[in-house]
Protein backbone atom coordinates (compact mmCIF):
# COMPACT_ATOMS: atom_id res chain seq x y z
CA UNK A 1 0.00 0.00 0.00
CA UNK A 2 1.25 3.47 -0.70
CA UNK A 3 2.70 5.49 2.07
CA UNK A 4 1.71 8.75 -0.23
CA UNK A 5 -2.32 10.23 -0.92
CA UNK A 6 -1.53 13.25 -3.62
CA UNK A 7 -4.76 15.31 -4.47
CA UNK A 8 -4.30 17.78 -7.53
CA UNK A 9 -6.05 20.74 -6.58
CA UNK A 10 -5.49 22.72 -9.71
CA UNK A 11 -3.78 22.01 -13.31
CA UNK A 12 -3.33 24.48 -15.87
CA UNK A 13 -0.61 24.99 -18.63
CA UNK A 14 0.79 26.89 -16.49
CA UNK A 15 0.76 26.00 -12.63
CA UNK A 16 0.12 22.51 -11.36
CA UNK A 17 -0.95 22.48 -7.52
CA UNK A 18 -1.02 19.33 -5.39
CA UNK A 19 -1.53 18.37 -2.32
CA UNK A 20 0.48 15.37 -0.86
CA UNK A 21 0.30 13.52 2.43
CA UNK A 22 2.46 10.87 3.84
CA UNK A 23 1.73 8.48 6.55
CA UNK A 24 5.60 8.41 7.54
CA UNK A 25 5.71 5.02 8.40
CA UNK A 26 9.79 5.03 6.89
CA UNK A 27 11.75 6.08 10.08
CA UNK A 28 14.88 5.66 8.06
CA UNK A 29 16.32 6.49 5.12
CA UNK A 30 14.17 5.07 2.29
CA UNK A 31 14.82 4.30 -1.34
CA UNK A 32 16.29 7.03 -3.94
CA UNK A 33 13.63 8.83 -5.06
CA UNK A 34 14.24 11.11 -8.40
CA UNK A 35 11.87 13.84 -10.19
CA UNK A 36 10.77 14.17 -13.49
CA UNK A 37 10.57 17.93 -12.69
CA UNK A 38 11.81 20.35 -10.60
CA UNK A 39 8.68 21.24 -7.45
CA UNK A 40 8.80 23.94 -5.21
CA UNK A 41 7.63 22.13 -1.87
CA UNK A 42 5.76 23.81 1.44
CA UNK A 43 5.32 21.58 4.11
CA UNK A 44 2.60 22.50 6.22
CA UNK A 45 2.19 19.39 8.51
CA UNK A 46 4.53 17.35 10.33
CA UNK A 47 8.16 16.73 9.97
CA UNK A 48 10.89 14.63 7.82
CA UNK A 49 14.34 14.95 6.42
CA UNK A 50 15.53 15.01 2.67
CA UNK A 51 18.30 13.24 2.30
CA UNK A 52 20.56 14.52 -1.09
CA UNK A 53 24.12 14.57 -2.40
CA UNK A 54 26.06 16.04 0.18
CA UNK A 55 23.82 17.17 3.08
CA UNK A 56 19.59 16.74 4.25
CA UNK A 57 17.43 19.23 4.87
CA UNK A 58 14.72 19.24 7.61
CA UNK A 59 11.18 20.03 6.02
CA UNK A 60 9.02 21.77 8.05
CA UNK A 61 6.00 24.70 7.76
CA UNK A 62 8.99 26.81 7.63
CA UNK A 63 10.63 26.32 4.62
CA UNK A 64 10.28 25.73 1.31
CA UNK A 65 12.03 22.92 -0.37
CA UNK A 66 13.37 22.43 -3.75
CA UNK A 67 12.82 19.05 -5.56
CA UNK A 68 15.20 19.52 -8.59
CA UNK A 69 14.62 17.87 -11.92
CA UNK A 70 16.32 14.49 -12.12
CA UNK A 71 18.02 15.15 -8.96
CA UNK A 72 18.23 11.85 -6.42
CA UNK A 73 17.07 11.68 -2.87
CA UNK A 74 16.28 9.79 0.18
CA UNK A 75 13.49 10.60 2.57
CA UNK A 76 13.54 9.26 6.50
CA UNK A 77 10.49 10.62 8.92
CA UNK A 78 12.94 10.98 12.48
CA UNK A 79 9.05 12.08 14.55
CA UNK A 80 5.75 10.06 14.16
CA UNK A 81 2.59 11.26 12.82
CA UNK A 82 3.51 11.57 8.86
CA UNK A 83 3.69 14.92 7.19
CA UNK A 84 1.40 16.79 4.30
CA UNK A 85 3.00 19.07 2.03
CA UNK A 86 1.62 21.38 -0.92
CA UNK A 87 3.56 20.85 -4.25
CA UNK A 88 3.41 23.62 -7.07
CA UNK A 89 4.84 23.45 -10.55
CA UNK A 90 5.28 26.12 -12.19
CA UNK A 91 5.65 26.40 -16.36
CA UNK A 92 9.74 26.95 -16.40
CA UNK A 93 9.97 29.75 -18.79
CA UNK A 94 7.39 31.35 -16.04
CA UNK A 95 9.31 30.18 -13.48
CA UNK A 96 12.99 31.69 -14.62
CA UNK A 97 10.90 35.15 -14.93
CA UNK A 98 10.13 35.32 -10.72
CA UNK A 99 13.43 33.72 -9.45
CA UNK A 100 16.28 35.38 -8.94
CA UNK A 101 19.64 34.31 -10.93
CA UNK A 102 21.52 33.62 -8.31
CA UNK A 103 19.16 30.39 -7.19
CA UNK A 104 18.83 28.68 -9.98
CA UNK A 105 22.21 26.58 -11.35
CA UNK A 106 22.90 27.33 -14.89
CA UNK A 107 21.89 25.22 -17.90
CA UNK A 108 18.96 23.36 -18.41
CA UNK A 109 16.43 21.61 -16.86
CA UNK A 110 15.46 24.53 -14.30
CA UNK A 111 17.11 23.61 -10.99
CA UNK A 112 17.76 25.71 -7.81
CA UNK A 113 21.26 26.18 -6.27
CA UNK A 114 19.89 25.37 -2.83
CA UNK A 115 17.96 22.18 -1.37
CA UNK A 116 15.78 24.67 0.55
CA UNK A 117 14.73 28.41 2.05
CA UNK A 118 13.37 30.17 5.07
CA UNK A 119 9.96 31.59 4.32
CA UNK A 120 8.04 34.27 6.38
CA UNK A 121 4.73 34.29 8.05
CA UNK A 122 3.14 36.23 4.85
CA UNK A 123 4.17 32.82 2.51
CA UNK A 124 3.34 30.79 5.17
CA UNK A 125 -0.49 32.34 4.95
CA UNK A 126 -0.14 32.33 0.93
CA UNK A 127 0.27 28.42 1.51
CA UNK A 128 -2.36 28.00 4.10
CA UNK A 129 -5.40 30.21 1.79
CA UNK A 130 -4.04 28.66 -1.23
CA UNK A 131 -4.67 24.83 0.12
CA UNK A 132 -8.08 25.82 1.83
CA UNK A 133 -9.42 27.92 -0.95
CA UNK A 134 -8.71 25.33 -3.73
CA UNK A 135 -9.77 22.75 -1.49
CA UNK A 136 -13.14 24.08 -0.46
CA UNK A 137 -14.06 25.04 -4.16
CA UNK A 138 -13.96 29.14 -2.67
CA UNK A 139 -11.41 29.82 -5.70
CA UNK A 140 -12.15 29.58 -9.53
CA UNK A 141 -9.24 28.56 -11.85
CA UNK A 142 -7.78 32.16 -12.32
CA UNK A 143 -7.76 33.18 -8.58
CA UNK A 144 -5.90 29.67 -7.57
CA UNK A 145 -3.18 30.59 -10.76
CA UNK A 146 -2.17 34.47 -9.48
CA UNK A 147 -2.79 33.17 -5.37
CA UNK A 148 0.02 30.22 -6.21
CA UNK A 149 2.42 32.34 -8.01
CA UNK A 150 2.36 35.25 -5.35
CA UNK A 151 3.33 32.65 -2.68
CA UNK A 152 6.01 31.71 -5.51
CA UNK A 153 6.99 35.94 -6.00
CA UNK A 154 6.58 35.74 -1.77
CA UNK A 155 9.09 31.93 -1.25
CA UNK A 156 11.20 33.51 -3.84
CA UNK A 157 11.68 37.02 -3.11
CA UNK A 158 15.65 38.02 -1.32
CA UNK A 159 14.00 40.20 1.11
CA UNK A 160 11.96 37.63 2.94
CA UNK A 161 14.45 34.35 2.25
CA UNK A 162 16.96 33.46 4.26
CA UNK A 163 19.27 30.51 2.71
CA UNK A 164 21.34 28.75 6.30
CA UNK A 165 24.90 29.48 5.71
CA UNK A 166 26.92 28.04 8.71
CA UNK A 167 29.26 25.21 8.67
CA UNK A 168 27.88 21.70 8.41
CA UNK A 169 28.24 20.80 11.93
CA UNK A 170 26.19 23.76 13.24
CA UNK A 171 23.67 22.83 10.24
CA UNK A 172 23.25 19.51 11.46
CA UNK A 173 22.69 20.67 14.84
CA UNK A 174 20.11 23.08 13.66
CA UNK A 175 18.48 20.31 12.19
CA UNK A 176 18.39 18.17 15.15
CA UNK A 177 17.11 20.85 17.41
CA UNK A 178 14.21 22.22 14.64
CA UNK A 179 13.45 17.81 14.79
CA UNK A 180 12.69 18.19 18.39
CA UNK A 181 10.75 21.24 18.30
CA UNK A 182 8.28 19.46 15.95
CA UNK A 183 8.33 16.34 17.83
CA UNK A 184 5.27 17.74 20.09
CA UNK A 185 4.87 21.78 19.22
CA UNK A 186 2.58 22.00 22.07
CA UNK A 187 5.09 21.11 24.58
CA UNK A 188 6.14 24.40 26.14
CA UNK A 189 10.05 23.36 25.98
CA UNK A 190 13.00 25.47 27.68
CA UNK A 191 15.95 25.59 26.51
CA UNK A 192 18.16 23.90 28.54
CA UNK A 193 15.82 20.61 27.71
CA UNK A 194 16.65 21.40 23.90
CA UNK A 195 19.90 21.76 24.43
CA UNK A 196 19.96 18.66 26.22
CA UNK A 197 17.99 16.76 23.42
CA UNK A 198 20.96 17.75 20.93
CA UNK A 199 23.80 17.47 23.14
CA UNK A 200 25.30 21.24 23.57
CA UNK A 201 25.20 24.03 25.82
CA UNK A 202 22.67 26.44 25.58
CA UNK A 203 24.39 29.52 24.96
CA UNK A 204 25.65 27.55 22.00
CA UNK A 205 22.59 26.48 20.86
CA UNK A 206 21.10 29.88 21.30
CA UNK A 207 23.92 31.15 18.72
CA UNK A 208 24.17 28.41 16.29
CA UNK A 209 20.14 28.35 15.96
CA UNK A 210 20.23 32.25 14.70
CA UNK A 211 23.04 32.31 12.95
CA UNK A 212 22.01 29.54 10.75
CA UNK A 213 18.26 30.14 10.46
CA UNK A 214 18.16 33.61 10.87
CA UNK A 215 15.71 33.87 14.02
CA UNK A 216 15.69 32.75 17.42
CA UNK A 217 14.64 29.42 19.09
CA UNK A 218 11.48 30.40 20.86
CA UNK A 219 10.51 32.45 17.51
CA UNK A 220 10.94 29.87 15.27
CA UNK A 221 9.18 27.68 17.76
CA UNK A 222 6.18 30.11 17.91
CA UNK A 223 6.68 29.69 13.83
CA UNK A 224 5.75 26.56 13.51
CA UNK A 225 2.88 26.91 16.17
CA UNK A 226 1.25 29.93 13.85
CA UNK A 227 1.48 27.09 10.90
CA UNK A 228 0.34 24.23 12.14
CA UNK A 229 -3.15 26.91 13.41
CA UNK A 230 -3.30 27.64 9.90
CA UNK A 231 -3.11 23.79 8.80
CA UNK A 232 -6.28 23.30 11.36
CA UNK A 233 -8.16 26.03 11.38
CA UNK A 234 -10.93 24.39 9.31
CA UNK A 235 -10.80 21.72 11.39
CA UNK A 236 -11.90 23.56 14.86
CA UNK A 237 -15.15 25.23 15.66
CA UNK A 238 -13.62 26.47 18.90
CA UNK A 239 -10.52 28.60 18.51
CA UNK A 240 -10.11 29.07 22.27
CA UNK A 241 -9.22 24.88 22.23
CA UNK A 242 -7.19 25.29 19.35
CA UNK A 243 -4.90 27.63 20.43
CA UNK A 244 -4.38 25.75 24.11
CA UNK A 245 -4.48 21.97 21.77
CA UNK A 246 -1.40 24.16 20.22
CA UNK A 247 0.13 25.29 23.73
CA UNK A 248 -0.65 28.86 23.84
CA UNK A 249 -1.75 29.85 27.32
CA UNK A 250 -5.13 31.17 26.41
CA UNK A 251 -6.84 32.43 23.52
CA UNK A 252 -5.97 35.97 24.09
CA UNK A 253 -2.55 34.53 24.12
CA UNK A 254 -3.33 32.67 20.85
CA UNK A 255 -5.41 35.44 19.00
CA UNK A 256 -2.64 38.34 19.23
CA UNK A 257 0.34 35.82 18.34
CA UNK A 258 -1.81 35.29 15.51
CA UNK A 259 -2.53 38.19 14.13
CA UNK A 260 0.84 39.99 14.90
CA UNK A 261 2.36 37.18 12.32
CA UNK A 262 -0.31 37.53 9.96
CA UNK A 263 -1.92 40.57 10.21
CA UNK A 264 -5.21 39.00 10.81
CA UNK A 265 -7.23 37.44 13.70
CA UNK A 266 -7.79 33.21 13.68
CA UNK A 267 -11.43 34.06 12.74
CA UNK A 268 -10.96 36.70 10.53
CA UNK A 269 -8.38 34.56 8.37
CA UNK A 270 -10.48 31.39 8.52
CA UNK A 271 -13.70 33.84 7.14
CA UNK A 272 -11.27 34.32 4.25
CA UNK A 273 -10.16 31.30 3.73
CA UNK A 274 -13.30 29.17 3.97
CA UNK A 275 -16.55 30.85 3.70
CA UNK A 276 -16.03 33.58 1.12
Amino acid sequence: MSDFTVHLLLRTPLIEVRDVLCAGTCRHQGEIERMGRTELVFPYRGSYVRHVEGGEAVADASQVLFFNAGEGYRVSHPNPGGDASLSLWVDPHLLREIAPAGLLQAGEPLRFREPRLRIDPRAQVLVALLRHALHEGVAEVLEGESLALTLVHRALAPRTTHAAASSHGRQRLVDRAKLVLARDLARRWTLAEVATEVGVSPVYLTQAFRDVEGVPLYRYQLRLRLARALDLLGEWDDLTALGLHLGFSSHSHFSAAFQKAYGRTPSEFRQAALHR
